[in-house]
């Protein structure tokens, strides 16, 4: 049996996308603060925010990280010299595995369109540009699974990303979540490959990257234009998750500017999830709990 819209998106459950917005906008008030002190990280975030709302494409988030990072390299000159004894002794083994994976994969899934194969491509892609946090991701998930390909809605891409907030590992976790969707065509056991697929498309290029540069990472850190590269990286980051707020938001059109009622009770649960997420320390599990007795109340 395949995974139905009804299973997916339960009455009870109808608040949870609202909740997946306070989710968000939590995130990235933490986030900002601590990555973002400069008028050139002002500058980057903000224009990331921008150019990824706007640009709706699988391949921007690279695109938009790698020139943050480019564009504040050239501040090196502020950072602090360092003397460069050691050579850099690179390992290149994790780093040829993973690419041979990446590339390998990609062709595969190319000539024989296999579903599963694409999903790991996919995933596998996706995972290799974890940076600052699982909120960075969300923009170009809905960006590939939900504008681009349509394996999902934007309300069942909601439901599952404020769901899994009570889960341990919430990136794991939804992208199993997504993956199980994708293949829910193929009945449970597609729904199970699927999901076991995108787990670990996303889980393994992070842990071949991380055995990659941690042989070198400190001595690469020496070097000020590697330095300054970070607070651009980081802004864009930010300003990713700035762009995954909105694109969580517009899907429930909430209109102030027409003339058709607003439901404000919508509006005071995402200001409730934030506001609780904010200033108070309640587990994640039970914040997502009180919007599923909410919707049994209501």
């Amino acid at each position: 049996m395949a995974l139905s819209a009804d299973f997916i998106s339960p009455k009870f459950a109808r608040f949870v996308p609202y909740m997946a917005v306070g989710f968000v906008l939590s995130a990235a008030v933490q986030v900002i603060p601590k990555v973002v002190n400069t008028k050139m990280g002002w500058f980057l975030t903000i224009t990331t925010a921008i150019v990824s709302c706007a640009i709706r494409s699988p391949w921007e988030l690279p695109i938009i990280v790698l020139l943050s990072g480019i564009i504040a390299s050239f501040k090196f000159y502020k950072q602090e010299k360092q003397e460069v004894v050691e050579k850099l002794e690179i390992r290149w083994r994790y780093f040829v595995l993973y690419a041979v994976i990446f590339v390998g994969m990609a062709i595969l899934g190319g000539i024989t369109h296999l579903l599963p194969i694409r999903l790991f491509e996919n995933f596998y892609r996706n995972g290799s540009l974890v940076f600052g946090g699982g909120q960075v991701l969300v923009p170009v998930l809905y960006t590939e699974f939900v504008a681009f390909k349509k394996y999902l809605t934007a309300q069942e891409f909601m439901y599952g990303f404020a769901a899994v907030q009570a889960l341990p590992g919430p990136v794991f976790s939804f992208s199993a979540y997504i993956g199980a969707l994708s293949m829910r065509e193929y009945g449970t056991w597609g729904s199970i490959l699927g999901g076991v697929v995108a787990a670990i498309g996303i889980n393994l290029p992070g842990t071949l990257l991380i055995f990659f540069v941690i042989t070198f990472w400190q001595s690469l850190k020496k070097y000020r234009a590697v330095r300054a590269s970070l607070e651009g990286i980081n802004a864009a980051s930010a300003g990713l998750v700035i762009s995954a707020a909105y694109l969580l938001f517009v899907p429930l059109k909430i209109n102030f500017l027409s003339l058709q009622p607003v439901d404000y009770l919508h509006i005071i649960l995402i200001l409730i999830t934030f506001l609780l997420l904010k200033f108070t320390k309640i587990p994640h599990p039970f914040i997502v709990l009180l919007g599923i007795v909410m919707g049994f109340l209501l």
